[in-house]
């Protein structure tokens, strides 16, 4: 009887890992409603990585023989094949990718599968899968993000020496170089790739030998298990390590981040490709019709990524909720860390490759950038500016500049169309030079300090960025 019990319960007939403690088989409701397997078993990979470095753990202590470790092994890199070939069979009683596993080495191997959860808790070993998956998934973003940064680049060169609008308010303020703007989300995306590169430094610790709380009574060698699996560090305390999701929470909120200034550069797409502004043209393959009006092009792609960005939001709110009173150790609430944590990373790596190759496709409209920046008195603080280098103060200088704008405005004229007389009118300190001043390409090469956008900073700057991106 207990030889056919123990058969059952890692074997296939379908009895629970842990069914020995109750009378009652679980309820088919509670099957269903607890069941996780549909979700973790993207895992599959990191879970079979995890339990081999765990069976030559136990090998080194002594606890598994050497034949037996092979075999373990042996069948566990078989059932790493048929998932990778799409062979793996899920069964209705598997409640998450890692009995599924199981299982299924009891099946390839009989007996000797119940053996490799020896001094092994679900609580550390799925620990320790999320955080190898997170690992992997972190430096496939940074990739993605990188390649982002490349695009922003070469559109940034392409267009290097036109023109546009500044805006603060979304109001016309100074004009700046075309590229200069776009290497501002360059910036962005690089604090980005420093906050992905954090977030992956902290949860880069090893938890496997944590057990279900308290650790194990094996004498396992956790620092052979860490250098397996390319850890630098192993957890300091077992009951923090079953029951860590700040490493989900951290990437979560950088992945928030992202997704932000994703949208901040789709809102300006949207904008910029209306026709009150033609300053972009974005590629026909990236855009839909409408099915009523025929000569709609809707910026679809732009408006999705600025319409996730809540949701991702949304999922870091989710994690912070989820963990806020949560007492030590671990609560099966936390099988609700992996949804949100998955679609965040879906979503914001999916954003990232349609955004580099929108913005590989997208056509800059030179001759309307320049007619934008020869009006609306962008070439005001240049005024102001001229008036302090011939010793106005420069509070009395912007006031003397604001007179002058609104008699601009007034005669519906430009302050470079304004004559000297009437320049003069308003300071006697304006001398003929000051149309010299009064130039957007001059306005542009006057801001030439590090950082700014003269057209010799730009340049300068889209070389080191293509030596840093390379």
């Amino acid at each position: 009887m207990i030889e056919r019990r123990e058969r059952g319960r890692t074997g296939s007939t379908g009895t629970k890992a842990w069914d020995g403690r109750f009378r009652e088989k679980t309820h088919r409701l509670v099957e269903a409603f607890t069941m996780s397997v549909e979700t973790d078993r993207r895992l599959y990979a990191q879970d079979i990585q995890g339990s081999i470095a765990h069976c030559k753990t136990m090998r080194k202590a002594g606890v598994l023989k050497a034949v037996e470790m092979a075999t373990i092994v042996r069948g566990l890199e078989s059932i790493k094949q048929e998932f990778n070939r799409g062979r793996f069979r899920f069964r209705p009683t598997d409640e998450d990718v890692h009995m599924a596993i199981e299982r299924r080495l009891t099946e390839l191997i009989g007996p000797l599968g119940g053996k490799l959860h020896t001094g092994r808790s679900r609580n550390d070993q799925v620990a320790l899968d999320i955080r190898l998956y997170l690992r992997d998934q972190l430096d496939v973003l940074r990739t993605r993000v990188q390649e982002f940064q490349r695009a922003l680049v070469a559109c940034a060169k392409a267009n290097r020496a036109v023109p546009m609008p500044g805006y603060t308010h979304l109001q016309r303020a100074q004009p700046v170089l075309f590229a200069h703007h776009l290497l501002a989300y360059v910036e962005m995306l690089e604090r980005d790739k420093g906050r992905l590169c954090d977030a992956r430094t902290r949860l880069n610790v090893m938890p496997l030998g944590s057990g279900a709380l308290a650790g194990t009574n094996y004498p396992i060698d956790r620092g052979y298990t860490a250098r397996l699996l390319d850890f630098p560090a192993v957890t300091a305390n077992s009951l923090d390590a079953v029951s860590d999701r700040d490493f989900m929470i951290e990437t979560a909120a950088a992945l928030s981040i992202v997704m932000m200034h994703l949208s901040r550069l789709s809102e300006e797409l949207i904008v910029w490709s209306s026709q009150e502004f033609r300053f972009v043209d974005l590629p026909d393959g990236f855009c839909t019709g409408s099915s009523m009006m025929p000569q709609k092009k809707n910026p679809d792609v732009p408006e999705l990524i600025r319409g996730r960005t809540g949701r991702i939001y949304g999922h870091l709110m989710n994690l912070l909720t989820t963990l806020k009173g949560l007492p030590l150790s671990y609560n099966r609430d936390l099988q609700e860390d992996k949804p949100p944590v998955f679609d965040a990373i879906d979503t914001v790596s999916a954003a990232l490759e349609i955004m580099t190759e929108l913005m590989r496709r997208v056509k800059v409209n030179h001759a309307v950038l320049q007619q934008a920046v020869e009006g609306g008195g962008l070439l005001a603080t240049e005024l102001a500016d001229y008036l302090v280098t011939r010793g106005v103060p420069f509070r009395d200088a912007h006031g003397i500049t604001g007179r002058v704008v609104r008699a601009a405005l007034e005669s519906k004229r430009e302050l470079a169309d304004m004559s000297l007389e009437e320049l003069r009118g308003f300071s006697d300190r304006i001398q003929k030079d000051v149309f010299a001043q009064l130039t957007v390409e001059g306005a542009i090469n006057r801001k030439a300090q590090v950082g700014g956008t003269a057209r010799r900073r730009v340049e300068q700057r889209i070389k080191e960025l293509e030596r840093a991106l390379s």
